[in-house]
């Protein structure tokens, strides 16, 4: 059986994986400055999810969980963020 450290250490690397799969969309709406085709319904569902994943992180304490949603959730609120500032200054 592997030791704990190991089973934290695949799920933080899980983590950072699909973390960092929020980063290519927040970069293009930045750089191009328009978020055109953004789901904004679909970011607010995802963070919803987000903060339920950082609770349970934190019942079953899962330092993977609980990091990958701290940083999931903050990418998510930066994306929403620029999505309704550029709909905002397009209207």
């Amino acid at each position: 059986m592997m030791d704990s450290i190991y089973i934290e250490i695949i799920g933080l690397f899980a983590a950072f994986l699909t973390t960092i799969g929020f980063v290519p969309q927040l970069y293009k709406i930045r750089k191009e400055n328009s978020s055109e085709g953004v789901s904004l319904r679909m970011y607010f569902i995802l963070l919803t999810g987000v903060i339920f994943w950082f609770f349970y992180g934190l019942l079953i304490g899962s330092l993977s969980v609980i990091v990958a949603n701290i940083v999931a959730g903050i990418l998510q609120i930066f994306t929403i963020i620029l999505v309704l500032r550029n709909r905002k200054t397009k209207h």
